[in-house]
């Protein structure tokens, strides 16, 4: 699982001058070492509020352009 923001941080980390394609199975394991330090439950814990996060930014994303349609239709009356 993986955002936006994760894919453009790994984006820029990947690219930077420095790093070496060697050092990619150091930075994989030390991911993998990083999520095991949660149990199944905060794993849970963590994807179900991602996953309310996403439908309540569904939700305002929706009310917005339910409100600019209003603002469209109130302009042309």
């Amino acid at each position: 699982m993986s955002t936006h923001k994760d894919d453009k941080t790994a984006a820029d980390f990947t690219s930077a001058d420095d790093f070496k394609a060697d050092a990619l199975p150091m930075l994989i394991k030390s991911l993998q070492q990083g999520t095991s330090m949660f149990s199944a439950a905060d794993q849970q814990r963590i994807v179900d509020a991602r996953k309310r996060r996403a439908e309540n930014e569904d939700e305002d994303d929706d009310a917005k352009e339910k409100e600019e349609e209003e603002k469209i239709k109130d302009a042309k009356e």
